[in-house]
């Protein structure tokens, strides 16, 4: 019983969670960028990382820290 359980189990995770990536819109990334000095600039290296990221390119992306009030 319980290695039907396991088995069913792994099985639902396979399926589920695929190698799918979400890539940043458009809206979101001039959202982002509005802040920064260059806009084009910032824009315009926002929209090769999403061309890279759907191509498979491996990307690194610095992560923004929260500053809260």
């Amino acid at each position: 019983m319980k290695l039907a359980l396991n088995l069913s189990l792994s099985l639902f995770a396979l399926f589920t969670f695929d190698d799918r990536t979400f890539s940043i819109t458009n809206y979101q990334i001039n959202k982002i960028c509005k802040k920064e000095k260059r806009v084009s600039a910032c824009i315009k290296k926002f929209q090769e990382k999403r061309d890279d990221l759907k191509d498979g390119v491996l990307i690194e992306i610095p992560v923004i820290p929260y500053k809260g009030n």
